[in-house]
């Protein structure tokens, strides 16, 4: 049975990122460029994923990680980059049961 990606919060992004690439391997990096109200990780985290899936770093956490994994995996098939927006108006916060509305772009590129 093959074992679902995971994620390792305790490594060097970039590095990881690096020895990944130095070793011919297929990268994406997903980088948070933008942040609006609530916003689990701030302007500039980082999220590096391989093209088997597994991936370093974090740039929200939740269903979002997930859609920014898929994505990056995109990126890494066809080579275009990706500006992706994820957000949540207050009111739409509330009916399921958040206290405040947010929004976080994350740009996704190929590393060359």
């Amino acid at each position: 049975m093959t074992q679902p990606p995971r994620q390792d919060w305790g490594e060097d992004v970039l590095g990881r990122a690096a020895a990944w690439k130095a070793r011919g391997d297929d990268v994406a990096l997903a980088t948070v460029v933008t942040t609006w109200g609530s916003s689990p990780r701030p302007v500039g985290s980082q999220l590096a994923v391989h093209g088997d899936g597994r991936f370093v770093g974090s740039v929200s956490g939740g269903c979002i990680e997930g859609a920014v994994v898929l994505e990056a995996l995109k990126t890494i098939d066809d080579g275009e980059p990706r500006l992706l927006d994820f957000g949540v108006t207050h009111e739409q916060a509330w009916e399921v049961g958040l206290a405040c509305g947010g929004k976080v772009q994350v740009f996704v590129e190929k590393l060359q």
